[in-house]
């Protein structure tokens, strides 16, 4: 199995993390992909033990969103937000919050995706209300959970370019 690409992250200011990463598929399909909850439930965050349990996606500007993960020895993860942008297929923005909260306030995640030649390219930038909120995501596993998704989602993506 070959990727088109591995997840590139930067801080662009004191309170972002930039992650991106280039998908060998159309950007529909990539937004299909990160949108419709039977999709979505078979790539984000299911590594390590983790499932995606619910997967609500209520993708309008003002809807909102629920995700909730189980994982081993019955730890459970929930997360929710709301869509402030969404124009379909390229960008996306939302409110993110954990149930239990384990970076100080709600962050704000603007997704982009940028097709050339067949290959999309997915950047999600994520907004946090301080410079302590940002750079505690940072000392977290947060890049590997990231990468383990995306990795997951190329699967998902080649499965759904063969069908």
């Amino acid at each position: 199995m070959t990727y088109a690409g591995t997840l590139k992250v930067t801080t662009p200011s004191e309170l972002e993390i930039a992650m991106s990463r280039v998908f060998d598929a159309p950007r529909s399909l990539v937004f299909e992909a990160l949108t419709k909850p039977e999709l979505v439930k078979r790539w984000l965050g299911v590594h390590h033990g983790f499932t995606l349990e619910v997967c609500e996606i209520d993708l309008r500007i003002g809807g909102a969103y629920r995700y909730v993960w189980h994982g081993p020895e019955g730890v459970v993860m929930g997360m929710c937000g709301t869509y402030v942008e969404v124009v379909a297929p390229e960008r996306i923005v939302t409110t993110e919050k954990f149930d239990e909260s384990w970076y100080p306030g709600e962050a704000v995640g603007t997704l982009s995706l940028v097709e050339q030649d067949g290959r999309t390219t997915l950047t999600l930038n994520v907004l946090y209300e301080s410079k302590e909120a940002r750079d505690f995501v940072l000392k977290t596993p947060m890049r590997e959970g990231v990468e383990a998704g995306y990795d997951q989602l190329a699967v998902v993506l080649s499965a759904l370019k063969t069908d």
